[in-house]
């Protein structure tokens, strides 16, 4: 099994298809790494050499992948935390950012409903 950057590799998987389970590395990415190296896309995860990872390692080196780019994208959201700005405040609320309504849906946000005790309709008391 392959390693890169920490990361295991799936197995049993086409090349373009398996680097995409580092942070940071999409489709096009991924054909354009496998391109500099000189790689089949079509490969299988299985079948790669040693030095075939290493040529992977170096051309991956021009991107901003996996640890270094979770910590920037940590850092920018602390910096919007920190400023207190719009966006700043959402992250800190655990809302959506970008715009989204939240009257309803934005689960995935703002995690599962609470029910609040003692509230009920005004139609159902009388």
């Amino acid at each position: 099994m392959a390693r890169l950057l920490g990361v295991d590799l799936p197995r049993n998987k086409v090349m373009r298809v398996a680097l995409r389970s580092l942070y940071g590395v999409g489709p096009k990415v991924a054909v354009d790494v496998l391109a500099k190296a000189g790689i089949d896309p079509l490969k299988s995860s299985n079948d790669i050499t040693e030095e075939e990872v290493q040529l992977i390692r170096s051309c991956l080196e021009a991107y901003s992948v996996e640890g270094d780019l979770r910590r920037e994208v940590g850092l920018n959201i602390k910096r919007l935390k920190d400023l207190g700005c719009y966006r700043g405040i959402r992250h800190r609320k655990g809302l959506p950012v970008r715009g989204q309504r939240t009257h309803t849906n934005a689960r995935t946000r703002k995690g599962p409903a609470v029910a609040i005790a003692g509230k009920k309709s005004i139609k159902a008391m009388k």
